[in-house]
């Protein structure tokens, strides 16, 4: 085990039974907006598979990776280059790359104007089956994880099935490479997620870290294979941020560990375009009214955020 068993962070197994698991997430995400996950059902030789492929990719020619880069598509598929995303409020660009895999649809879907098709590398043999399950299996964890914060919030168990059914879910393989001269920027610096829920595989090396309520930052360190889960944007809109959406960044390594490469996966867990995020009556209250009166859907809460942290 990490020293994340030391943290103040909830250390959950999704094999607990419902209730104890809702409540031990719930109250969690309402002070950290983070927990650790560990049995989520992702098998882990298909994670390890995962890996391997992501770096197998990251290790290509500047010229081939490049190739990928979809122009105009908003980062949403494909390949992102080195020092593209910047956080909202930030002017020096993030010291990653990464490539995104979303959810593909059939032809004709309702929903298909929303999503870019994929794009898979060609030099990467078996790339497009191994993260088309590693996708599933994300969704499928997700689902899961849900249901306990529905519980927690006194909803019907499966109330969020049909608002992430088809949802616009992306999985993202991240490359820190080696820091050279950093020159002001960071890894990942602060930022809240857009999203419902993240799910985090790769992140048992120090680095990342939430902001408390304190001021303070808070190692998020998992075991190997668990999950880092937080609350994104759009799940603590629509709780009136009963649920934190916690700020949160990847620092910079010193030493021995800045000279070598940092690799994670988290999943980007969506609503569907066309849900309409309005607070939860629940979630209002005379102590707590509402703070976002203005409803809008989660595609154009999305297209928003990504005008601000330079992906479109």
């Amino acid at each position: 085990m990490s020293a994340q068993q030391n943290s103040p962070i909830a250390s959950v197994s999704l094999t607990e039974p419902m209730d104890q698991l809702a409540d031990k997430l719930g109250r969690s995400f309402e002070e950290y907006g983070f927990a650790i996950v560990a049995d989520h059902g992702i098998d882990p030789a298909l994670i390890e598979r995962a890996e391997q492929m992501s770096k197998a990719f990251f290790e290509l020619p500047e010229d081939a990776k490049r190739a990928y880069f979809v122009t105009g598509g908003g980062g949403a598929r494909g390949y992102t280059p080195f020092k593209t995303e910047v956080a909202k409020g930030y002017e020096k660009k993030d010291l990653k790359e990464f490539w995104h895999i979303g959810r593909t649809l059939a032809a004709g879907h309702p929903l298909e104007a929303y999503m870019q098709p994929n794009v898979w590398p060609n030099e990467v043999e078996g790339f497009r089956e191994t993260f088309e399950a590693l996708f599933a299996a994300f969704d499928e964890a997700g689902r899961r994880i849900l249901t306990a914060i529905a519980i927690h919030l006194d909803l019907a168990p499966d109330w969020f099935d049909a608002t992430v059914k088809d949802g616009n879910s992306v999985m993202r393989l991240l490359h820190y490479p080696p820091i050279d001269n950093a020159d002001g920027a960071v890894r990942a610096a602060p930022h809240g997620d857009i999203n419902t829920i993240t799910l985090l595989l790769g992140a048992e090396e120090a680095g990342l870290e939430l902001l408390s309520r304190q001021g303070e930052w808070i190692p998020v360190q998992p075991p190997k294979n668990a999950l880092a889960v937080n609350i994104g944007d759009m799940l603590s809109r629509l709780t009136n941020d009963r649920l934190r959406s916690t700020i949160h960044q990847v620092r910079n390594p010193t030493g021995e560990a800045a000279l070598r490469s940092r690799y994670s996966m988290p999943f980007f867990l969506h609503f569907r375009p066309d849900f309409v995020i309005e607070t939860l009556p629940g979630c209002i209250n005379a102590a707590h009214p509402d703070q976002y009166p203005d409803s809008l859907t989660a595609h154009d809460f999305l297209a928003i955020r990504l005008k601000e942290i330079g992906l479109m």
